[in-house]
């Protein structure tokens, strides 16, 4: 669970978690032990915060009840298991149709994802293209940057996140969904210079004039 969040709102959360249909102040109060005033008081940072939001009035004998239930956000905040997923997957893959394929596949899904964000790219020239690539690219992950050797004048992109660090290791041909969504991008080839799956300490992708 996301590590900002304190023990007894994630106490709070974790009951929400539980009680999809949703729970009161009064409840959670009682299920804690603590008082209604010190729930309402981790409720409105919660909510501030964008993890829980007000859910249905209930009708009772007495006042109508308003019962809390988590967001997207807050169901998101526990842990998700999708890396041993995802190897599971690629592993398969692999070994169903071979490296080669396999990396033929990831370059066709470098291409798809391409065509759908080439509308940005329409009419730019190439400074303008890097410095829409980058934003793309920090938008997926990767916290981008756009640099410029000070002797050569060569262009380059240098990531400092790979967004799928474990898994290249393990299957290095998912550098190849970088490969081709950039140079499809900027409509030009690029060399793969870094690489921080093989131990490099930026993905760093030269711009070949």
């Amino acid at each position: 669970m996301t590590e900002n969040i304190g023990s007894r709102r994630q106490q709070i959360l974790k009951l929400l978690l539980e009680n999809k249909a949703g729970l009161s102040i009064d409840q959670i109060a009682a299920a804690l032990g603590i008082t209604r005033n010190a729930v309402q008081q981790h409720f409105a940072v919660l909510e501030r915060d964008g993890y829980i939001q007000a859910g249905v009035l209930n009708k009772t004998t007495g006042r109508p009840v308003r019962s809390y239930v988590l967001t997207d956000a807050g169901i998101n905040s526990f842990p998700k298991q999708y890396a041993w997923f995802s190897e599971l997957i690629l592993t398969d893959l692999k070994n169903e149709f071979g490296s080669e394929a396999f990396q033929s596949y990831l370059h066709k899904l470098g291409s798809n994802l391409s065509q759908s964000l080439l509308p940005q790219f329409e009419d730019k020239q190439t400074d303008e293209r890097i410095e829409t690539l980058v934003k793309v690219m920090d938008g997926l992950g990767f916290n981008a940057n756009n640099m410029t050797d000070s002797v050569t004048d060569e262009r380059a992109i240098e990531a400092y996140n790979c967004i799928y660090h474990d898994l290249a290791q393990k299957h290095e041909e998912l550098c190849e969904f970088d490969r081709t969504l950039i140079t499809t991008l900027l409509g030009k080839a690029i060399d793969h210079e870094v690489c921080m799956a093989k131990d490099g300490a930026v993905c760093r992708f030269k711009i070949i004039n």
